[in-house]
């Protein structure tokens, strides 16, 4: 319990940072460019999911015969946007950093880093449409449960509530598997873009191009950890909607730690991803050295 509130602290602190290192350089250029807008909404949408997460876990599990539903929806919603914010930081680096000359490509590469904020608001309106159908079968679960307590055969009851459930886990599944496949693809086609612009580079062998192959090498570096950790949490969150194995009182705060050191590892990469981050952290870092 006590690891996971210092990962939760962590996670915190992390998307407080990337809000408002961003913000305030939203608010001096007055602009944006299209990753940071990726960026700033992420981290917004990831300081939200945690602290909802830390509400939903210590709650129930202080109150175990209360249902904190509406903190398990903020929770869900947040989780379905994270997904989907992430894969489209993952589609724009892609389109963004890739070198590939395919006419369908380029003209991605000019539609979408023009569509950012289109395509934001639609990440919104997807988890908030899926939101409304938790809303409603939860409600309906409610009224089966309070329905069952009375005389009579509770069979259909029960099979309602079951198909109720399949329906629930259905939807997660595809609402996260879709962005999952999207950051998949995105991510190994930048991999492969990198490979192969790394290889020209080996091969021309020119002494200039040093600084140019130790940039190529921690872009790949920086895409496998997020490619393994993102892969990590998203296996997480499967196993825990479909049958989590670890849903025992004394296996709980194990399986949520393991949870979200995964998500603090990815949100430590994120913003050691970002120039702008990256700057700020060593800036302070380089202040307490000297304090």
């Amino acid at each position: 319990m006590v690891i996971y509130a210092l990962e939760s602290l962590t996670i915190i602190v992390q998307s407080s940072l990337i809000v408002a290192v961003l913000g305030r350089e939203w608010m001096r250029i007055k602009r944006m460019s299209p990753v940071d807008m990726v960026f700033i909404s992420l981290g917004f949408c990831r300081f939200c999911q945690q602290w909802s997460s830390v509400l939903y876990n210590f709650c129930s599990y202080f109150n175990p015969n209360t249902t904190f539903w509406y903190i398990s929806i903020i929770w869900e919603f947040t989780n379905t946007l994270t997904f989907w914010l992430t894969s489209l930081l993952a589609i724009v680096y892609c389109v963004k950093v890739s070198s590939f000359t395919h006419p369908v490509f380029l003209w991605l590469k000019w539609r979408i880093l023009r569509l950012i904020p289109q395509l934001l608001l639609g990440s919104l309106l997807i988890s908030c449409v899926a939101i409304i159908f938790s809303v409603i079968r939860s409600r309906i679960k409610f009224q089966l449960i309070s329905m069952m307590h009375l005389p009579g055969n509770n069979t259909v009851t029960e099979r309602i509530k079951k198909l109720l459930q399949n329906l629930l886990i259905f939807q997660q599944l595809v609402l996260l598997v879709i962005p999952f496949l999207l950051f998949l693809a995105s991510t190994i086609s930048l991999i492969a873009s990198l490979c192969q612009h790394l290889g020209q580079i080996q091969r021309h062998n020119i002494g200039h191009c040093n600084s140019s192959l130790k940039a190529h090498f921690s872009a790949l570096r920086y895409l496998a950890f997020f490619l393994i950790f993102f892969t990590s949490y998203f296996l997480a969150i499967f196993i825990t909607i479909v049958d989590n194995p670890f849903n025992r009182r004394h296996w709980f705060w194990a399986w949520e730690t393991v949870i979200y050191a995964v998500v603090s590892i990815h949100s430590t990469l994120l913003m050691m991803s970002s120039p702008k981050l990256k700057k700020v952290l060593k800036v302070r870092c380089w202040g307490l050295e000297t304090a």
